[in-house]
């Protein structure tokens, strides 16, 4: 019911879910577009001569990705974790309003970090590091991008959690576990629901801190303008970070023609028939361990391949408006992905550019989902994010 086309996905700092998942301590449509993410599988190559030695390696992933989903649902009762490949980054203050102005590095009150100063292991942050009591909040929710689902965050729960953070890992509407038809999803309003929810459902006078990766940036961005009051900080992770009066179909066509990768995969799905607008996008799978997951292990790679879903195409369509009051009066926090095919580096810098948050990273050897490839430098830099105090 589809065309095989393009891909979606989508200041400085002082010193140191609904179906959510939660814890405490090739025809060109006219509707193609360069950015929409939603299945992938591991690479094969054709003619091999070890045929039957990778059949059995498909069939090991596959196991593998079924292991680790039932793994992660086991983590909901118990507080079993196992390790994960520690990573690098580098910090950078956000650019200032003015045009064509050169992204210099800064320097926190932790400790100054050089141009290519870089994260060791023995210095990511342990959980007895973190001191959860004088934190703003100690409550994250983290909201997935384009095709994923909660799922996804299975490695940034249990490291936040082992260092005594409370998260909330949300399933948007038509995603995830959620049993919503993709196709039938018409306003960005209705995919959102299950983050306003939680928002809606927030003790008094209590803040978290939200996390939106790839057209989760744009999800946010939508709770922010909505609930400005409970939300200490928001952080952009390779996402959408919107100005008003943009939608992301809008942002991420400043890209158009720029990967052939992202072309082939993109496949439109037209539930209401090829005279009306697509109902939903997906990928093609031989396209996308190359296109979302080119850093990732294998056996995520399998996870995803078995867990992501088509995205709604009417949100991506919709105008956000959001105000200097609201919006505006947020914290926000960007990560960039360096190695990253979906949201090139320079996407990710226009939107620096256009819309400067208070800080940004660099996060290098990192792909499109870094809560796959660099777990542990992602947790690093959301620990040291939810320790800048508040203004």
């Amino acid at each position: 019911m589809g065309n095989s086309m393009a891909c979606f996905s989508p200041a400085h700092i002082p010193k140191k879910l609904s179906t959510n998942l939660s814890r405490k301590p090739s025809k060109r449509s006219p509707y193609s577009s360069p950015f929409f993410g939603s299945s992938a599988s591991t690479r094969r190559t054709k003619g091999s001569p070890k045929k039957t030695e990778t059949l059995a390696d498909d069939l090991m992933l596959q196991q593998q990705a079924i292991e680790a989903v039932l793994l992660f649902q086991n983590h909901q009762k118990n507080n079993g974790s196992q390790p994960f490949n520690r990573s690098t980054s580098v910090v950078f203050p956000a650019p200032g309003p003015k045009k064509n102005q050169a992204f210099t590095k800064s320097s926190s009150s932790r400790q100054p970090l050089g141009s290519e100063t870089l994260f060791q292991p023995l210095e990511l942050v342990d959980k007895q590091d973190v001191k959860i009591d004088g934190l703003e909040t100690n409550h994250f929710v983290l909201v997935h991008g384009g095709g994923f689902g909660a799922w996804c965050w299975y490695k940034t729960m249990t490291l936040l959690e082992e260092s005594g953070f409370k998260v909330d890992a949300v399933d948007l509407t038509g995603s995830g576990i959620h049993s919503f038809d993709t196709n039938s999803i018409t306003s960005l309003a209705q995919y959102v629901k299950p983050l306003t929810e939680i928002l809606e459902n927030l003790e008094e006078g209590k803040k978290v801190i939200l996390v939106g990766h790839d057209f989760g940036g744009t999800c946010i961005s939508y709770a922010m303008e909505l609930f400005p009051s409970k939300i200490a900080k928001a952080i952009f992770i390779s996402a959408a970070m919107l100005t008003s009066g943009q939608s992301t179909l809008n942002l991420f066509a400043q890209q158009t023609g720029s990967n052939d990768l992202m072309r082939q995969a993109q496949i439109f799905l037209y539930a209401n028939g090829k005279d009306q607008p697509p109902t939903a996008i997906g990928l093609g799978k031989k396209f996308t361990e190359d296109l979302l997951f080119n850093q990732s292990p294998a056996k995520d790679v399998a996870l995803a391949s078995v867990s992501m879903r088509p995205i709604p195409f009417a949100p991506v369509t919709e105008k956000l408006s959001l105000s200097d009051k609201n919006y505006g009066s947020v914290r926000r926090f960007f990560i960039v992905t360096q190695e990253d095919h979906v949201i090139s580096v320079p996407l990710q810098e226009a939107m620096l550019e256009s819309n400067p948050p208070e800080q940004f990273y660099r996060l290098k050897g990192s792909d499109h989902a870094p809560f796959f490839s660099r777990p542990q430098a992602l947790h690093r830099i959301l620990v040291e994010i939810s320790e800048v105090p508040p203004i």
